[in-house]
């Protein structure tokens, strides 16, 4: 019988998620049945959203996440043995799949990516790239000459945002938490301007930077900062609102306050929607998504970037620079 590893969460999270808030289980995994398939995990990703998503689970449960596997036993014909497959299975090193159904779940074959990175299959080329492609394209709606500002600019998918509005025409100005992000956002992603929110005056910054002001902007951390980049958008601007890890690691009971942006909201008629990827989890947008990324990538405009960590065991550290900030691109992890 085969001997399988998984994260458990044990505890909810207070403030930034502890070691101790896991356990690492073994156990024996049960023979499959009609239907389901056993899969050898070979890449996980690691996102903020595992943080964000945390207090609505009863605990204990098994970490999820987005991971490409391979089939090593299958009693379903869709999969056979040797299939590559995308699945929210999460942290483990083995797991048996038996939904298929559910778009939260969402296992699919892994694309023919013709020679790219099977990694990016939980990256550019999987839920972040088609958050960024969907939330970006669909909300912003940006047209060509238009400014368009990323925070969290450095991260998985503000990184991808910025380079398909630079595909799409724009001006683009992202926010980043050190000098080696902002480098690399602009010599490397061709990001217009890039600002390190940490060392600069951020009003005054992006004055500078966007004196015809913001059309566009595409918020991955909220707070504050996200308070001035409204101030300063112009009449019909749109807000694709997507994260706001700012406050991630906050007690929930006392949450850091922002400046009131309702003024900004309605004299210059904004329009501002939060989102999730499931929104698009219909059999044909996601698809559409990750092909025409994949199309960017191969063409060179785009550049996809993996912060990869090795090791089953060092998940949870990954996770954890992920929450800091020390990945630029996306956090994936080699079993």
């Amino acid at each position: 019988m085969l001997k399988a590893r998984k994260y458990v969460v044990k505890k909810h999270f207070q403030g930034v998620p502890k070691r101790e808030d896991y356990e690492i289980v073994e156990y024996d995994l049960l023979p499959i049945k009609n239907g389901e398939i056993l899969v050898k995990s070979e890449w996980i990703s690691v996102d903020p959203y595992l943080q964000v998503h945390n207090p609505f689970h009863q605990v204990p449960y098994d970490q999820f996440s987005f991971q490409v596997g391979t089939v090593l036993e299958s009693k379903n014909p869709k999969f056979p043995v040797g299939t590559k497959v995308v699945s929210h299975k999460g942290w483990c090193d083995y797991g048996i799949i038996d939904k298929f159904d559910d778009p939260f779940e969402r296992v699919y074959k892994l694309p023919d990516l013709r020679g790219l990175p099977e990694e990016l299959a939980v990256g550019t080329l999987g839920m972040t790239g088609v958050t960024a492609y969907c939330g970006f394209l669909e909300l912003c709606v940006p047209k060509p000459g238009e400014t368009v500002i990323v925070t969290g600019a450095a991260g998985a998918v503000g990184s991808i945002v910025g380079q398909i509005a630079k595909i799409k025409g724009c001006k683009v100005i992202g926010f980043a938490g050190s000098d080696e992000k902002v480098q690399w956002l602009e010599s490397e992603l061709g990001f217009d301007k890039a600002i390190n929110y940490k060392t600069a005056d951020i009003s005054l910054a992006l004055k500078e930077a966007a004196p015809s002001g913001v059309d566009c902007y595409f918020d991955n951390v909220g707070g504050e900062i996200s308070s001035t980049i409204i101030s300063q958008m112009n009449r019909f601007g749109r807000v694709a609102v997507c994260g706001s890890i700012s406050a991630y690691n906050e007690d929930p009971t006392r949450l850091p306050k922002a400046t009131i942006m309702q003024p900004s909201i309605i004299f210059n008629e904004l329009k501002i929607e939060g989102f999730t990827v499931l929104r698009w989890s219909n059999p044909d947008r996601w698809p559409q998504a990750i092909a025409d990324l994949a199309e960017w990538i191969r063409s060179g405009k785009i550049r996809a970037k993996s912060h990869i960590t090795k090791g089953f065991d060092k998940l949870f550290d990954a996770f954890i620079g992920v929450l800091k900030g020390e990945n630029s691109g996306k956090a994936v992890v080699k079993v």
